[in-house]
């Protein structure tokens, strides 16, 4: 692992990176399930709003003007707060993902949304409908730069199934504080990954789109207009 550190650059990005999370085209009750009584909705409701965090206040008003507190947790606090075993993270500690660009984002999204979730609970055979919300985040920071040698020298670091090794990448950056890394996309070629572990290089999440997956026989249908395929992954593709 030294010496894969040892040959490491930064990389000053200021850009905007592309944020993929599960969501719903049209928002949904979600305590009609619980119950038929509006009267009990108004009283779920409010005890959601007494439970819910504190809306995002920015250190920088000026810069960062009002905008739905709604968007940024999901875009950009949510994986802090959430801790989950990751590529680079063992659970211990949150990661925040973002890609290049959006193609790049549904290949590695759609990988696991097929293979950790719906092959996991057993519908790798049935016809499934998930929906997706992309955001547009801004990063600001100097990022590892892993891209120049993942390739051809630390191949592990882009292993399919395993995270092993990424994982004891991670978790020395994370020990050291360093903001994130930039490497080579697992799933999409030519495409890059982020990897942030601080969330203060993360600013101005902004709606990009909503897109609906579809599984269907071997093949993963993406839709940006409901009923209008835009992207077809085959599964033995991702």
């Amino acid at each position: 692992m030294d010496s894969l550190f040892s040959c490491l650059t930064l990389a000053d990005i200021h850009r905007d990176v592309i944020r993929n999370i599960v969501s719903l085209r049209e928002s949904q009750d979600l305590f009609d399930d619980l119950t038929d009584n509006p009267e009990e909705w108004l009283l779920a409701q409010q005890v959601e709003d007494q439970v819910k965090p504190p809306p995002y206040r920015s250190h920088t008003p000026v810069i960062h003007r009002p905008f739905e507190d709604a968007e940024w947790f999901n875009a950009i606090t949510w994986p802090f707060k959430h801790w989950q075993t990751s590529r680079f993270s063992d659970g211990s500690f949150g990661v925040w993902y973002g890609c290049d660009a959006v193609e790049t984002c549904v290949f590695e999204s759609a990988y696991h949304w097929y293979r950790g979730l719906l092959c996991d609970a057993g519908f790798e055979k049935e016809t499934v409908i998930g929906e997706r919300k992309l955001y547009s985040v801004a990063c600001d920071a100097a990022l590892l730069d892993f891209r120049p040698v993942v390739h051809e020298k630390y191949p592990d670091l882009l292993h399919k199934t395993d995270y092993t090794f990424a994982q004891s990448i991670g978790a020395r950056i994370h020990r050291e504080g360093h903001p994130g890394l930039l490497t080579a996309s697992v799933r999409y070629p030519n495409g890059e990954s982020y990897a942030v572990f601080n969330p203060a290089v993360l600013s101005n999440p902004r709606h990009l789109y909503l897109l609906t997956y579809r599984l269907e026989t071997q093949h993963i249908v993406v839709e940006k207009t409901p009923g209008v395929a835009w992207l077809t992954l085959p599964i033995d593709e991702i």
